[in-house]
């Protein structure tokens, strides 16, 4: 997914617009272009406190095309860390996979599940220990 750009955030809908993406290309430098997929251009929806905490960050940096530019370069961050986290910290705390999915532009849960295993097996654990407690209290 691309860098947000200011243009990208509609504040009175509470959404963000995926229209473009950005690639790595083997040299390591980043290409901005069309996203891969239809699923993958989509519009976001994000909480009124998100939208409040982005535009206090935009009065920081009126001129700066970025919805959140890096404080040491003025560019956008490195697009992969915030995809993986927002996906680490959306399953861990209760997202559904189908919802999350969307969010990421993946063309299916699975895809998803598979990407994040490491969350997911956390979620597992968490189950398994629920279920232990809920057996305990039958039995």
């Amino acid at each position: 997914m691309a860098a947000p750009l200011r243009s990208d955030l509609d504040k009175a809908n509470k959404t963000i617009s995926v229209t473009k993406q950005y690639n790595r290309n083997p040299d390591g430098t980043l290409a901005l272009t069309e996203p891969k997929t239809e699923t993958s251009i989509r519009q976001v929806s994000i909480p009124q406190t998100a939208v409040d905490l982005l535009k206090e960050e935009h009065a920081k940096h009126p001129d700066n095309k970025y919805m959140f530019p890096s404080p040491k370069t003025g560019t956008m961050f490195d697009p992969d860390s915030f995809r993986h986290t927002f996906a680490t910290l959306s399953l861990k705390n209760g997202v559904d996979v189908k919802t999350l999915s969307n969010a990421l532009g993946h063309y299916s849960a699975g895809f998803t599940l598979n990407t994040y295993t490491h969350a997911t097996r956390q979620m597992q654990d968490k189950a398994a220990e629920t279920m232990g407690s809920f057996m305990e209290q039958i039995m």
